[in-house]
């Protein structure tokens, strides 16, 4: 069955890509759960009428995400935090990243950074995704308060 997506859907794709699915998949979740509609011919057709006047509003999206994610990979942030021998009380996890990111005027959602485990004193990096083609490598330090 095929469908199109209303939001960007994790391992399937993004939000107005025609993607084919399974029935059940596609009529028990994604369309309940408003993520997707199905792919009728109508509805195809006013899609691409759709992409075709967006395109020029999606080439300055995608300016605005290249130069957000060269900001980004320009700065080096240092998060304190509590520890002892080296070794952090908790973590260190997406959401004090895009506080941090804050803190440097740059507004990013938390659920776009992919941040590994970081339960050390030390030098790290994650990943910030900022659009579908586009994606940006954040350096930051975890160090002692």
């Amino acid at each position: 069955m095929e469908v199109i997506l209303i939001k960007d859907v994790e391992n399937l794709g993004y939000a107005n890509d025609i993607v084919a699915v399974k029935p059940g998949y596609a009529n028990n979740y994604l369309i309940p759960q408003g993520l997707a509609k199905a792919a009728t011919a109508s509805a195809k057709k006013v899609l691409a009428e759709n992409l075709r006047q967006r395109a020029h509003k999606d080439a300055k999206i995608l300016a605005d995400a290249q130069a957000l994610a060269e900001t980004i990979s320009n700065l080096t942030l240092s998060i304190a935090v509590k520890a002892e021998e080296n070794k952090i009380f908790g973590a260190v996890t997406a959401a004090d990243l895009a506080e941090a990111l804050a803190a440097k005027g740059v507004e990013v959602d938390r659920k776009a950074i992919t941040v590994d485990a970081v339960k050390t004193l030390g030098d790290y990096e994650a990943s910030v995704k900022l659009h579908r083609e586009v994606k940006a490598v954040v350096k930051f330090s975890v160090v002692a308060e």
